[in-house]
């Protein structure tokens, strides 16, 4: 395998870039990947919403799930983002969304708490009895770095900076970031 396919760093084209946009803001459920205390990986499942900030993704987990537990000890993770696979086809053909995040924990009072809250809401509005139990805790995935595949050997390694104007271009779309897409269903 050569240099190039290892390590993909060409620039992400117009087409790619609204593929991308389409893929974070049509899709609201991701998996979260943790490290848990004796250092061994661990996958779940987690709806995100894109931060109003375009500084990352919000998640709003309990405290009594092992993987929030895993970020506020060790508050590092991954988010997978990706296409349904509809059963037929290639699945290598799907877009996928690879992001390595720094998390921090958002607390009512912070600066753009109430914004971040206000956000996720507009995506999940199902959520917000969820913000009055005392277990449960807003967090901020901030992107290092991402790796996208917009399907077959288009593979493109991402800065943060640039998975930010992708977040942007989602904000200014408005496209899938709000409960009517979903039928209002979370």
């Amino acid at each position: 395998m050569n240099d190039g396919a290892r390590n993909p760093r060409r620039s992400l084209d117009d087409d790619n870039r609204r593929l991308l946009a389409s893929l974070i803001a049509d899709h609201r459920w991701g998996a979260l990947a943790t490290l848990t205390g004796d250092g061994k990986p661990m996958a779940s499942s987690v709806a995100y919403c894109p931060a109003p900030g375009h500084d990352g993704f919000l998640l709003h987990l309990s405290r009594l799930a092992e993987h929030t537990g895993n970020l506020l000890e060790r508050p590092s993770a991954g988010l997978l983002i990706a296409e349904p696979d509809p059963g037929d086809g290639d699945p290598q053909t799907l877009r996928r969304l690879s992001v390595q995040c720094t998390v921090a924990f958002l607390t009512a009072g912070d600066t753009g708490f109430d914004m971040s809250r206000e956000a996720y809401l507009a995506r999940f509005p199902h959520a917000r009895p969820r913000f009055g139990f005392s277990d449960f805790e807003l967090f901020l995935l901030a992107p290092e770095r991402a790796h996208y595949v917009g399907g077959f050997a288009r593979a493109f390694a991402l800065d943060a900076s640039t998975l930010t104007e992708v977040l942007r271009e989602c904000a200014n779309r408005g496209a899938g970031l709000s409960p009517a897409t979903s039928g209002g269903r979370e």
